[in-house]
């Protein structure tokens, strides 16, 4: 299935949140950070759109004309960063300040998250809830994973669900062997890609 796609910037930051909102509103992760589905409904998109925030200030956003789907991906650099990502802290503050759950999540993520080669990290990926099931998500990934075998490049990701982790095993990603198993609640798959000759 072909998707027609173009990249994002700042004045599709609200359709960009939103498609994240109601695509990960009901997520096991999502639900396990904020258990109360009213409270979840008023915080979520605040907590996601700083990954919006992140990758609209130093990545690539990828919107379908559409705009039933988008994807979000940063270009990660081998060795340890220098600095503490704050992305996690900025997720709680911006979202739910008393939650500790909102920031502990991503930085369980950051604990796993390969340092050793350069990488195609895909963050986030959101599709329409009427929409998923249909391979709009595998579209919204081609152009990056083409580029990733065109260049030799890894890819990286993290699957928050059963089904997402199946749907990135048939485009050629590894579950890398430890789940990140979060504090009461459903696990996290970090999963590898090597680049395709």
């Amino acid at each position: 299935m072909g998707v027609a796609i173009r990249r994002a910037g700042e004045a599709d930051r609200e359709v960009l949140v939103r498609l994240l909102d109601e695509a990960f509103l009901h997520d096991p992760v999502s639900s396990w950070v904020f258990p109360d589905e009213t409270h979840r409904r008023k915080v979520h998109g605040k907590f996601l759109g700083v990954f919006v925030d992140v990758t609209l200030a130093g990545g690539r956003a990828d919107l379908s004309e559409d705009g039933s789907a988008m994807a979000l991906w940063l270009d990660v650099p081998a060795g340890r960063p220098e600095e503490e990502d704050d992305t996690p802290a900025r997720m709680r503050e911006a979202a739910d300040p008393d939650n500790e759950r909102a920031e502990q999540v991503g930085r369980l993520m950051g604990e796993i998250h390969p340092h050793d080669r350069a990488h195609a990290y895909l963050l986030m990926i959101g599709v329409a809830p009427e929409r998923q099931g249909e391979g709009i998500g595998t579209s919204m990934m081609a152009p990056v994973l083409e580029r990733c075998d065109r260049e030799g490049m890894p890819a990286y990701l993290e699957a928050s669900s059963a089904r997402s982790r199946r749907l990135y095993e048939r485009l050629g990603f590894v579950f890398m062997g430890t789940a990140v198993q979060l504090p009461e609640g459903p696990r996290m798959w970090p999963m590898w890609r090597e680049p395709r000759g």
